[in-house]
């Protein structure tokens, strides 16, 4: 965790807090002597928002730490760095003006795809893949309240080992939808058109595209989908695996064992939001 006056600066502080273990994971630029002592450590290659190129432009005329890009003109800066290099300099020198974002933006894409834990080459494995990457899609995508119009169905072996094939499905559908069960129909028959047998897949995954609010959308004359009923199946399979865990109630077509699934033999515990990992 990095605290400090202004983002930029709390990106700094963040760093430090990751990489130094005398900040015990928290750092905070709270004086003004502690800054300048920050800014003269940290490379211009590690400031938020200097690129390769710019870093590369400001080594070159002798700029190498935040702490002299600083004590830089205004004017020099403004004309080499244009605008948005002028605010990074404000806000190193602690005057904030990059505004907070209190919201996180919708998304306008949402993906799910992991590699598995073992090489899948059975077409029904990789439908429980494909439907439960499809269904997590559509739950981010209810989260944020949105629909979307396409979605794309992708596999592909290990790019390192011989046999190498990949291939992708793009499917429109006919009213912006949110719906698992409809967004996991079109997914799995992009895969039944992209599949081939004898091939050993490594990663699949699942993207949905052209997303829009979940208001106002305008509807297909010729649509017979009961959207209105599968809306509030939604609402009430979401209420309940927010309520009782994730998967909970799933579909079918996801699997019971999933033994494709990817290891995580080291993942992270999580000491403060699982029950059975809590430390006694």
């Amino acid at each position: 965790i990095g605290v400090a006056p202004s983002k930029t600066l709390a990106k700094i502080a963040n760093r430090a807090a990751k990489k130094k273990e005398e900040y015990e994971g928290v750092c905070i630029l709270n004086s003004e002597a502690l800054r300048e002592d920050f800014l003269k450590h940290t490379a211009v290659d590690d400031i938020w928002g200097i690129g390769p190129r710019l870093s590369r432009f400001l080594k070159a005329r002798g700029i190498f730490t935040a702490w002299q890009l600083t004590h830089m003109n205004d004017f020099w800066i403004r004309k080499n760095l244009t605008i948005t290099g002028l605010r990074t300099v404000y806000e190193l020198r602690g005057i904030p003006v990059l505004p907070l974002e209190n919201k996180t933006p919708d998304k306008q894409e949402i993906c799910t795809s992991r590699s598995f834990g073992r090489p899948v080459e059975k077409l029904q494995e990789l439908k429980e893949s494909i439907a439960t990457y499809a269904a997590r899609s559509a739950e981010k995508l209810r989260q944020q309240h949105s629909l979307a119009n396409t979605v794309l169905v992708f596999i592909r072996t290990d790019p390192f080992k011989e046999g190498v094939y990949q291939n992708f499905r793009v499917l429109s559908l006919p009213v912006p939808t949110a719906c698992t069960e409809e967004i996991t129909e079109y997914a799995l028959h992009g895969l039944e058109r992209i599949y081939k047998p004898g091939y050993r897949y490594k990663k699949a995954g699942v993207i949905l595209s052209s997303i829009v609010p979940d208001t106002g959308v305008q509807q297909n004359l010729f649509d017979t989908r009961p959207r209105e009923k599968s809306r509030k199946r939604m609402q009430v399979v979401d209420h309940i695996n927010q309520k009782m865990g994730s998967d909970t109630l799933r579909f079918a077509s996801q699997g019971i064992k999933k033994s494709w699934k990817m290891k995580r033999e080291n993942v992270t515990p999580a000491y403060t939001t699982n029950w059975d990992e809590i430390l006694t």
